[in-house]
């Protein structure tokens, strides 16, 4: 936003109030990750849980403009979803945990250097 704000000498003028929200913290992604899967009623595999604190602590130290706090968070459940879908499709007469369980192959995390 101060970048566009800065990108013209008027605008700051035509925004007087500007509200500041600071990111959410590790712990807060990771409790909205949950939110999320509970209220879709999924899980996260210990080794998908681990995954996704180290992605998401990765890219909180090393912030590049892809980073979008929560929004990154949303996106990376909507997509471990689907494939969780995909995997299971290929699976005959998948048990309730795996329909419930999103795994660590699940998580396609977007890092700074590609797929990991």
């Amino acid at each position: 936003m101060d970048e566009f704000l800065n990108s013209n000498p008027g605008l700051p003028s035509r925004f007087p109030i500007q509200v500041s929200f600071p990111d959410y913290r590790l712990d807060e992604l990771m409790q909205i990750a949950e939110m999320m899967l509970e209220q879709r009623e999924y899980q996260l595999s210990s080794y998908a849980r681990q995954k996704l604190r180290k992605h998401l602590q990765n890219q909180m130290h090393h912030p590049h403009r892809r980073f979008s706090n929560a929004r990154h968070v949303r996106n990376i459940i909507e997509k471990s979803i689907r494939y969780q879908a995909v995997r299971l499709i290929q699976k005959t007469n998948p048990s309730k945990e795996d329909l419930i369980t999103i795994g660590s192959d699940d998580l396609h995390c977007e890092s700074s250097s590609g797929l990991w």
